[in-house]
């Protein structure tokens, strides 16, 4: 699949662990089959716009936010603040706050 198809997938892994939710949980809110919900996390089916908008308002989640930053860089290319910025994404408020605070404590010890 595509490499867009496994971006949204992981986002949807992640937001729903961190709601502790189960696939089969997931599904049953958002009206899809659990089987599903797994082959669209793992990046393995191309889900409908209208599935996405299901499995979103089940987590909560506004549609926009599963595609923020897509497509903005060269899928040869690392990208590292995409990265960083997936990282977040699957972390709690908690721990992005303490992660922010150890970046922010890092460039600190840098000036120094």
């Amino acid at each position: 699949m595509s490499a867009i198809a496994k971006t949204i997938g992981q986002r949807i892994r992640n937001y729903r662990t961190k709601l502790g939710l189960s696939q089969e949980k997931l599904a049953e809110y958002a009206g899809c089959h659990e089987t599903y919900i797994g082959q669209v996390e793992r990046g393995e089916k191309n889900a409908t716009l209208e599935s996405i908008e299901k499995i979103a308002s089940a987590l909560g989640v506004p549609l926009s936010q599963l595609f923020e930053k897509l497509g903005e860089t060269d899928e040869k290319d690392k990208h590292i603040p995409l990265e960083c910025y997936e990282l977040l994404l699957s972390k709690s408020k908690e721990e992005q706050e303490l992660l922010y605070r150890i970046l922010l404590a890092a460039e600190q010890y840098k000036k120094n």
